[in-house]
């Protein structure tokens, strides 16, 4: 329980870090694309043998790295790339898992998550993903500037595809330690509910930032304090917790 408390409070936190450029630029679809692009990944890593997460990694990440591409360098629009990608990520999944004979389980569990089952290993590579975020910081700016206008920022000298790209690299390992704890299914809803709920009860995109990162660790607490109170699976209590607040937060914007 320790292990899955850090792991669910330092996952939720990044989340929240990432999930308000999600939200802000209407990318929503691409943290569901890319958390159901990983299976792919973590199909590959099922039928090697290794640990999932280390090949869902570099599968999910050269999938941000192709749908960021294919929408700068074509006239394919975004939601298409991320639903072909989506697709096909998918179905390599099924496929790979067809040549291994035993493998329900394994893949139930990455697909709902299996936060108990978090290993020092794992909190070590949490921590250097953290790290990693943190190193982002003095980019945050820049980024908020081309969220709210591409045009401008790009005429001010901002390298706003290159940051595209730096984003969706960033969001999709983000999105494969969130995999870890909520599975699959559920991991892109940790990237917008917190984050989604933060723009109703915020004035700044400052704001909204921290705000979503709050959401997420406390909900995240509340989450898996009530999956180990009432005997229920850690990801989908979380997920309902952050439902809760957002349906507060929908509440309080209306009346505020």
């Amino acid at each position: 329980m320790q292990r899955a408390f850090l792991a669910g409070i330092v996952v939720s936190a990044l989340a929240g870090y990432y999930g308000v450029f999600v939200v802000q630029r209407r990318l929503s679809f691409l943290g569901v694309g890319l958390s159901h692009a990983a299976f792919g990944g973590v199909a590959l890593g099922l039928l090697w043998g290794v640990n999932p997460l280390w090949t869902a990694l570099p599968f999910t990440v050269a999938v941000a790295l192709g749908i960021t591409a294919i929408t700068h360098h074509s006239s394919v629009s975004g939601d298409t790339a991320i639903g072909v990608f989506f697709a096909a990520s998918i179905a390599v999944g099924v496929i790979l898992l067809t040549f291994k004979q035993s493998y329900t389980a394994d893949a139930f569990a990455y697909l709902f998550g299996s936060i108990l089952a978090v290993q020092t290993a794992d909190l070590w590579v949490l921590g250097g993903i953290t790290m990693l975020a943190g190193s982002t910081v003095p980019f945050w700016g820049r980024w908020a500037y081309a969220t709210f206008d591409r045009n401008l920022a790009r005429a001010d000298g901002v390298p706003v595809d290159w940051d595209d790209y730096v984003l969706s690299v960033l969001l999709a390992v983000t999105i494969v330690a969130a995999v870890k704890v909520v599975g699959i299914v559920l991991a892109a809803a940790f990237f917008v509910i917190p984050a989604a709920a933060a723009r109703m009860l915020s004035g700044t995109f400052l704001q909204m930032t921290v705000l979503a990162v709050l959401l997420g660790v406390v909900t995240a607490i509340g989450g898996l304090l009530g999956s180990y109170t009432f005997d229920l699976p850690s990801g989908a209590a979380i997920i309902l917790v952050q439902a809760a607040a957002f349906g507060l937060a929908v509440l309080v914007g209306k009346h505020s």
